[in-house]
């Protein structure tokens, strides 16, 4: 019995030490885990501190001679070394407007059509497609809006438009000129075709987390299609579809080889969308290698500053509005 209890005690003690040293290598691994996800997230601050610090410093030479006036000017005069930025602002703004304008509709008509009115046996096809377009390369659709829709544009549509605005007060001015066929609606609809993968996949994705319980008992009660998406569907998943449209808007503000191809890279401001521009990404794209001088090369890195100043502003009213529809659906 004595060395049945010595035993038995010995054992205990193994069994201890064995947990006791298994629960050790538990903590150094969830320690080892918690320091290099902590780590990942501090090289993103870094990483993010240090493009804002470079686009600062690079740009204070144009700041200093410039000022505030190089927000309001139009001037682009790389000879005389005068420079602004207001062209390039104004055509990265209309020509995101024009593509959230065209692909936020046609987006989440298909997304919408594709969850709720899609044959089964054609949803996987029609989605597959849809993502497809997401991975084309952007200097292809520069060529093809060059080479294909440009002449399409200037040949069918725009003298239609033209003609069909002539007597309308504001219309009238936004249609106006020679048609081109290259221009700032051009460029809208190129950056439109490229963020509408994003909008219908995202948009898709989120209908489809919608319970079916909720779909049924709207239907039960008499409800049709529409007045199930519109009172169900969208309501349900409104957050994550502003996400997605957002997600989107990033993508036109930034965008640089689609629309240096169409766009006809003037710096001027034209109230006709038929009108050549330029935009930000563009100018900097076209420029950058041929910049002589610091202050020209200042002038193009204060552009780059804009725009990411421009595109965290955007993401902050969005970040806001969804704090504040989730802070409803919480009340």
């Amino acid at each position: 019995m004595a060395d049945f209890a010595i035993d038995s005690g010995v054992t205990t003690r193994d069994a201890v030490w064995r947990r006791a040293k298994a629960l050790r290598g538990l903590q150094r691994g969830d320690t080892i885990f918690r320091l290099v996800t902590q780590g990942a997230a501090v090289a993103v601050l870094l990483i993010l501190g240090g493009v804002i610090a470079s686009l600062v410093m690079g740009s204070l030479p144009a700041i200093q001679a410039f000022g505030f006036g190089f927000l309001s000017t139009e001037v682009w005069n790389p000879v005389t070394d005068r420079f602004g930025a207001l062209a390039p602002i104004y055509g990265t703004l209309i020509t995101a407007s024009i593509a959230m304008i065209v692909a936020v509709p046609i987006g989440l008509g298909i997304a919408i059509f594709l969850t709720e009115l899609c044959p089964y046996m054609l949803r996987r096809p029609v989605g597959i497609a849809i993502e497809l377009l997401a991975g084309i390369p952007s200097i292809i659709y520069g060529i093809w809006g060059l080479f294909v829709l440009a002449p399409f544009l200037q040949k069918n549509v725009q003298p239609a438009l033209i003609g069909f605005f002539a007597d309308v007060p504001v219309l009238s001015t936004l249609f106006a000129g020679p048609p081109y066929g290259i221009g700032m609606l051009t460029a809208g609809v190129i950056l439109a075709i490229m963020v509408l993968p994003f909008v219908t996949s995202i948009s898709r994705d989120v209908f489809e987390t919608v319970p079916p319980v909720l779909k049924e008992a709207a239907y039960g009660v008499g409800c049709t299609t529409w007045e199930v998406v519109r009172f169900v569907v969208i309501p349900y998943t409104r957050v994550g579809v502003i996400g997605g449209i957002m997600l989107g808007l990033g993508r036109a503000l930034g965008e640089t080889m689609a629309v240096t191809f169409v766009i006809g890279n003037a710096h001027r401001i034209s109230a006709s969308l038929f009108a050549p521009g330029t935009t930000i990404s563009a100018s900097i794209a076209n420029e950058f290698t041929e910049a002589v001088g610091d202050l020209y090369t200042s002038a193009l890195i204060a552009l780059g500053l804009i725009l990411f100043v421009i595109t965290f502003i955007i993401l902050a009213i969005a970040r806001y509005l969804l704090m504040r529809l989730q802070l409803k659906e919480g009340t």
